[in-house]
Parts: C-alpha cells; structure tokens; sequence
C-alpha cells in the first residue's frame, strides 16, 4: 500500500476551493434569491447568528456585512442559552434567526433554532448538508455546495460559507451577485500554490506563539487562522481585533511573537498602520497577508484584488496553507490532530 503523504486530504481540499466557489456562485444563486426573498418579506427588525467553531468565524463575517451593508443591529449568539439553561424566548416575530454549520447535526444548533422558529421568528440556515436536523427545521436553507469534507481541519466549508452568507446578504439588499463572478478564478494561484507560504512557515516553524489580527471583515479570518494553527500545529495562537491589539494583549507580543496581520487594502487596514507601526517600532516581525500594509509589514503576502468586503474569502487561504505548511514542517500530521473530531455535537 502506498504510503499517503501528511495533510494530503486537507491540501487537496485547500486545491478544491475555486472550483467550489464557482459551483456556489453558479447553482446557489436561485435558493439564495429564495432566502432573500422570504426575509424582505418578513422584514426583520434584529439578526441573531448561531454557529460553533469555524462556522463561528463565517458568521462573526456575516455579522459585519449585514452591520455595514443593511444597517441592521446583529448578534451571535449563545446557543446553550436555551439548549443547556432553557431560557425561555419572547417577542420573537421580528427576529431572523441565521445558524450556520458545516454538518447541520449539532443538536445546540438544532434545538436553538427550533425554539426560535416556534417563538415567530424567521430562521435561515447555511450548511453543507440540506438533509440534516438543522436544515430540516429551518424556513430556508442555503447549501453551500462544498462537497464532502474529509480533512479534519475545515477549509471549503469554511470559505463557501463565507461566499454564502455575502451572497445572501447581498440579495437581501438588493444589489448584484455579478461582484463576485470573477472570484473563483482570481483564487486560483493562492489555492494553487500561493507564493511565499513555504518561507514564511520556514521563517516561523520554531515559535512557540503567534499573534492574528485583523479589523471589520477581516477580523473573522484572523480568527479561523488562528485555529487552523492551534488545531494542526499546536500552536498558541491568539487573534485579536486590530483595535484592541494595544489595550492589554500588546503586554503579551516580544521579539520572539510573530503578529499575522489580515489586512487586505480598505478601511479596516488602514486603521491598522499605527498599531504596526508601533510593533516594527518594537522589532516585532509582522506579516501582512494583504497589500494593505505593505509599507510597514516585513513580509506582504499578495491578494488579488477585490472589494474589501470580498477580500476576506480569499484572505483565508494563504493561512489555511501556512497552517498546513506549519504543521507538515514541525513533524506533525494535519490530518490526524490529536484528539479532534470532525463534527462536535455540543449540547
């Protein structure tokens, strides 16, 4: 039997994502116009999100969009409130319940929107499973197309979900998908291969810890970088917003913490340079995984362009390669972590 090489499941599914975008831009866009057809209609007045772990991350992401582009007040929220403290839910008609999950199988999940759903609210699900418990007590449902996901540590689900949720956001608004059409092929290369990733990790394979941040939409991928590299490296990895950097965790960050800076160009990276600024001041080394900080990173990791909001969808690849590359470089197996499982059924 040939051997399989470490985290080959995990790189091949990294490879898989333009041609997943493309599949979601190409067969989603109907069910999602659906979506966001039945929500104008409801016309909800306060957005709840629901997920766990990576999917945790996409909807912080969504949270942004719908914040900035809606002018809606939105929340994550808490889902053992009334799976594990039966909290009782009340004045529930003019709410949109919006849970996202790669399974569609955490009974958490599955029991928080059905509270909400029977209180009168709206709930919408994005999930890679349309036949799971989740999907099955939702008014709507989006499938996010990414195909079955065999590596432990999540990668397609996590961007498709991503592209979903901005998809959906921007129906609701009434403007064009056509914004994202050329996406899949202009992350082509970085799914490929992107350049500079095998030094970067060569540069780092010795840390014991690492600083992410990031600021509006890229604040969430900062998030799911930093556990991409917990979750296959063992890293301790920290992610923080750009603008809470200074206001304690900068105690934590010497010479010897590396700071991954997302910073894809727009506003959130240019409210950023001051803070790095400040770091390089220190001799802290910062990476920029985006050309928004290219005239204070060390190391800039190039980004094809895009608007801000869509930047953060290709941002995510390059440090799910650094976790890869990281994990392959110190010994270690990204497809076999210890002590995970793919799907965690929370209560």
């Amino acid at each position: 039997m040939t051997d399989v090489p470490a985290g080959a499941l995990m790189a091949e599914e990294i490879r898989e994502q333009p041609t997943v975008l493309a599949r979601l831009l190409g067969r989603g866009a109907d069910e999602i116009g659906a979506a966001a057809a039945l929500i104008r209609e409801r016309d909800p007045r306060f957005v709840l999100l629901v997920a766990r772990g990576t999917s945790d991350h996409a909807a912080l992401y969504a949270k942004y969009l719908i914040e900035i582009t809606l002018g809606l007040p939105c929340g994550l929220a808490s889902p053992s409130t009334v799976g594990l403290f039966d909290a009782p839910i009340r004045h529930a008609s003019d709410v949109l319940v919006i849970a996202v999950s790669q399974s569609g199988h955490s009974p958490d999940l599955v029991t928080y929107v059905a509270g909400w759903r029977a209180a009168g609210a709206t709930t919408v699900c994005a999930v890679n499973d349309p036949s799971s418990p989740l999907a099955l007590g939702c008014d709507a449902v989006i499938d996010v197309r990414a195909g079955t996901e065999r590596a432990v540590a999540a990668t397609k689900t996590f961007t498709t979900e991503m592209l979903a949720l901005w998809m959906l956001v921007t129906a609701w608004s009434g403007n064009s998908l056509d914004t994202a059409a050329a996406l899949p092929g202009l992350v082509s290369g970085l799914a490929a291969d992107p350049a500079g990733i095998a030094e970067i990790a060569h540069r780092y394979r010795f840390t014991d810890r690492v600083i992410l941040t990031g600021r509006g939409y890229a604040y969430p991928v900062a998030r799911e970088g930093a556990l991409k590299l917990m979750e296959t490296s063992y890293l301790a990895a920290h992610a923080f917003s750009g603008a809470d950097l200074l206001h304690g965790p900068i105690a934590m960050v010497d010479t010897s913490t590396p700071v991954l800076a997302v910073a894809p160009v727009g506003t959130g990276a240019r409210s950023m340079v001051e803070t790095m600024e400040e770091l390089r001041g220190r001799s802290i080394d910062v990476v920029s995984i985006g050309g928004g900080l290219a005239g204070v990173a060390s190391v800039v990791v190039d980004l094809p362009a895009l608007p801000e909001e869509l930047a953060p969808i290709a941002a995510a690849i390059p440090l799910q390669w650094l976790a890869w590359q990281l994990a392959v470089d110190r010994g270690c197996d990204p497809d076999q972590p210890r002590s995970l499982n793919k799907v965690t059924r929370t209560r």
